[in-house]
């Protein structure tokens, strides 16, 4: 039986919103959606099975953890990453970019050679490259791959984000060369140029040139607030071409991923909801709750009784409460599970209003409150 090819395809708007499918050889992904994040492998505290069981279409794994530990070869003798985790559904894998950034202490940046590291697990010496950030990822056996690119920290420094920029399109250049003709996997390319407008079109419109299957805003999520983020998308949602799909890397909570939706994104993915999860925080219809709050010995109602989904009502805030008190690993479990399946109902709904024409009332209705 052929592979099918990765398609993408816009099925319904609301201005500049829209609902979309991007066709995979392991299923299909219903857009805008949202990655849970299984950095090591290993979505935190959740099976995959229960992954599945919330609705989520696709996830993300972590290209600079993975080749550390357990590394490349290791994934690819047990058949691949899916094998390895025992997940058919797709995965994108980011280049190790972002972590070139937030471990830069342990790095250095040659354009050539690309990113000089070492281990923040044991001190080995690492080099990745936009040839090696590749090779690795098709070595996993990712469905979408991500170039290397260069992920600045914020600054109001012109030059030195020009100067990023710049390497992160000549390091898509040969991350494009490397990946080479794959038409059952994606590439995507990643748009740089921290808060200045000018850059980010620049960065666009040279990646537009290169035709990757799909484009990522980068270098967000990164300090900025988030109307400097609106800002940025802001500026691109016009240009980004339309039959792509629109990945915003790494972002975020509720709130912003309707505003990103309003203003044309397709793709999100972030640690919120698992890291949030494990510390006793919910996200809900009505906001988002501490469940480690005394008051929440007292009450026996259920943690969100507009969720839908996996009855996980079934455990009152009281017990939660407890669970969390007493360190036990079940809270974290239950939470962490409840907040993926929020998040996914979530994007379900985003979904359903922009096919119904009603996704800007919904965005001013909940852009406030979550």
């Amino acid at each position: 039986m052929a592979l099918k090819n990765f398609a993408f395809k816009v099925i319904s708007k609301d201005k500049s919103s829209r609902c979309g499918i991007i066709e995979t050889h392991r299923g299909n992904i219903q857009t805008p959606t949202f990655m849970p994040v299984g950095t090591q492998a290993t979505i935190k505290a959740c099976t995959i099975d229960d992954i599945k069981k919330t609705g989520s279409e696709i996830i993300l794994s972590n290209t600079y953890h993975l080749m550390i530990r357990p590394g490349v070869e290791r994934i690819k003798r047990a058949g691949g990453l899916h094998t390895f985790m025992n997940c058919d559904l797709p995965i994108l894998t980011d280049s190790g970019g972002f972590q070139v950034m937030s471990l830069s202490k342990l790095n250095k940046i040659d354009r050539e050679k690309g990113a000089l590291f070492n281990s923040h697990v044991d001190g080995k010496k690492f080099v990745l490259s936009p040839e090696e950030s590749i090779k690795i990822q098709l070595g996993l056996n990712s469905d979408i791959l991500m170039i290397m690119d260069e992920c600045p920290k914020k600054t109001d420094d012109y030059n030195l984000i020009k100067r990023s920029m710049n390497l992160s399109l000549y390091w898509a250049e040969r991350s494009k060369k490397s990946f080479g003709i794959n038409p059952h996997k994606a590439l995507f390319g990643i748009i740089q140029g921290g808060l200045f407008s000018d850059l980010r079109a620049k960065s666009l419109s040279e990646l537009i040139k290169l035709d990757f299957d799909g484009y990522a805003v980068g270098g967000l999520a990164v300090g900025e607030t988030q109307k400097e983020m609106f800002y940025v998308l802001d500026s691109l949602k016009d240009l980004l071409p339309y039959n792509k799909p629109h990945y915003l890397m790494g972002v975020g909570t509720p709130s912003d991923i309707l505003g990103a939706v309003k203003r044309g994104i397709d793709m999100f993915d972030c640690v919120l909801p698992t890291r949030s999860g494990r510390t006793g925080l919910a996200f809900t219809w009505e906001g988002r709750l501490n469940i480690r709050n005394n008051k929440y010995q007292n009450d026996d109602t259920p943690l969100d009784p507009n969720v839908k989904n996996l009855n996980l009502n079934r455990y009152s805030k009281n017990y939660l409460n407890h669970l969390f008190n007493t360190n036990e690993i079940l809270g974290s479990m239950l939470l962490t599970l409840h907040n993926i399946n929020f998040y996914q109902e979530f994007m379900s709904e985003i979904r359903k209003n922009i096919s119904n024409g009603t996704f800007h009332d919904f965005h001013d209705k909940y852009i406030d409150k979550l």
